[in-house]
């Protein structure tokens, strides 16, 4: 089945004030002691951002407004700006469903589109995911989400983001999801990809989509028995740039959502420069199975996270960072 990473409080939306308790109490006081008078204590402010759980995140910004009567986002942003450190508090100071949209924003600000953040956040989530991205989005855009991504993207990218976004994942069936559709649908993927003389990608992507991770599974392995590669490779192979990357993104996190997060933290990390958006993004957005995460990141690449995080940024955005990984541990 998949991974859902929006906390019970999200999926359930019970955001009842009366159920927050002291904890939450205590860690409203403790930002805003940290944020008040002349500067701000960034190491006070950021070990107690740092260390919320997803759950916790959709409650203290409710509850510091209540105590407060500000918004925990814009005193962040106030206090420390809008560059790394300034924005990953931003996200930290929202409900995940809330930072996402953020995210979503950010990645279609200014002039170019941010396409490998973009398809992060859409690919990879349950259809009940999808829908409460996209009513939040609306609701605190203004705008649909279909219509910005349609500005945004093109090509077979936008028709891989818009069969995502139709939220169409069967649920998994084992009379269903047998062993005779598995051998007609290996044969369709292959037909519409290595087996032809182009590519059909719409017919890749409706079959992907479609698949809930326990059949992909079975696909993977029933491909790479006929054909000699898995679905990753044939993917690889088939597709290029931005469409390729998501269309790998997206099943890899029906294959292996622990592995695949693992490697978009290495692709953050790697080369010269770290995509310090992009490390942000998914050191929250994932924090909930960060500390599998670690795990496999150590045993794939020999490197631990938190050391190599170190070795990328600096400062008090490292120091949130690794404080978010600290918390997980």
């Amino acid at each position: 089945m998949s991974i859902e990473f929006y906390p019970e409080i999200i999926l359930e939306g019970d955001l009842s004030p009366d159920a927050f308790g002291a904890e939450v109490d205590d860690i409203c006081q403790e930002i805003h002691a940290a944020c008040k008078g002349f500067g701000t204590a960034e190491d006070r402010l950021l070990k107690v951002m740092g260390s919320m759980s997803p759950s916790t995140r959709c409650k203290v910004p409710i509850r510091y407004k209540e105590l407060f009567g500000k918004e925990l986002r814009a005193v962040m942003k106030s206090e420390c700006g809008n560059r790394d450190f300034g924005f990953a508090l931003q996200l930290l100071a929202v409900d995940p469903l809330s930072a996402d949209c953020m995210l979503v924003e950010k990645a279609c600000d200014g002039a170019g589109t941010n396409e490998l953040l973009l398809f992060t956040i859409i690919c990879g989530r349950t259809n009940r995911e999808m829908e409460l991205l996209k009513k939040k989005f609306f609701d605190a855009e203004t705008k649909d989400l279909g219509r910005v991504l349609d500005r945004e993207l093109g090509g077979n990218l936008e028709a891989l983001v818009f069969n995502v976004m139709q939220a169409s994942q069967q649920e998994y069936d084992i009379d269903f999801h047998n062993d005779e559709k598995v051998k007609e649908d290996i044969e369709a993927l292959h037909e519409f990809g290595i087996g032809s003389w182009g590519t059909n990608e719409k017919g890749l992507f409706k079959i992907l989509c479609a698949s809930p991770p326990e059949y992909v599974k079975k696909l993977d392995r029933a491909y790479a028995q006929k054909h000699g590669y898995s679905l990753t490779k044939a993917l690889e192979k088939e597709l290029g740039g931005h469409v390729r990357d998501a269309a790998m993104f997206m099943l890899g996190m029906k294959l292996n959502p622990i592995k695949q997060v693992s490697d978009l933290l290495h692709r953050a990390c790697k080369g010269l420069g770290s995509n310090e958006l992009l490390l942000t993004a998914t050191l929250i957005r994932y924090s909930g199975i960060l500390k599998e995460v670690m795990i496999a990141h150590a045993e794939e690449y020999s490197k631990d996270l938190k050391e190599r995080i170190k070795g990328e940024t600096g400062g008090n955005y490292e120091k949130l960072l690794v404080a978010i990984l600290d918390s997980v541990e």
